[in-house]
């Protein structure tokens, strides 16, 4: 700085003028894209997905459906889960209640054998509306009870015996009602999974009130070349 008597002082020091420069970052080399993956994104047609529409929004003027809920073969399978299920339910529960007293573990075999009754009747509740990912738990817990069934069902036809304490009502009916529990659940096994691959969850969008041409009902589109 000069000394006073030959420059007027100053009100404000000099300073460096790239102080005053913000600092502007590198650009990333691996940007990641905004774009929404495919699951995240709605499903307009099939197979075609909307990348500016998240799965929790809709289009203006469009409504969700299920395409594969409205197709004879799904009803069909859904129908057939439900029946083994609530069948599942009743036997096991009739099991429980007429030989109660006889279930080898006593009263915590008992239990458990409810808990099963129960479990089965809230899986038909479930699968009737529509849930998919219950059959993949009650096809493992299928495999559970059918291992029960195929151990504990020639004890039930060796009480057949004088000597032997009786039950609510013979007990080579309720041997015959475990195995016929056990065949139940092979079944049931099958449906499930077969049920599973069907696709209940897959949502898609149409224009609202054009349900007759998107539906189950809907004519065939012979607007795309058929296969020779």
């Amino acid at each position: 700085m000069r000394a006073e008597g030959f420059e007027p002082p100053r009100a404000e020091a000099h300073q460096d003028l790239n102080l005053a420069r913000m600092p502007i970052p590198p650009r990333p080399r691996n940007r990641p894209s905004r774009a929404l993956t495919r699951d995240q994104c709605r499903i307009v047609t099939h197979r075609f997905y909307d990348r500016g529409v998240t799965v929790v929004e809709l289009r203006p003027g469009y409504e969700l459906w299920h395409p594969n809920r409205e197709k004879a073969d799904v009803i069909t399978t859904k129908f057939v889960i439900v029946l083994l299920m609530a069948a599942t339910a009743a036997i096991a529960g009739l099991i429980t209640i007429t030989g109660f007293s006889l279930l080898s573990g006593g009263g915590g075999m008992g239990v458990v054998c409810i808990v099963f009754a129960v479990l089965y009747a809230f899986f038909a509740y479930l699968v009737t509306r529509w849930s998919r990912g219950i059959l993949p738990v009650a096809a493992a817990l299928s495999m559970i009870l059918a291992i029960f069934c195929a151990v504990g069902a020639n004890s039930w036809f060796a009480r057949d015996k004088t000597g032997f304490d009786d039950a609510l009502i013979p007990v080579p009916l309720i041997g015959l009602l475990v195995v016929i529990l056990a065949l139940l659940q092979i079944l049931l096994i099958a449906a499930a999974f077969y049920g599973f691959s069907q696709d209940w969850h897959v949502e898609e969008e149409r224009p609202i009130g054009s349900g007759e041409d998107y539906g189950a009902g809907a004519p065939p589109d012979h607007s795309s070349p058929q296969p020779a």
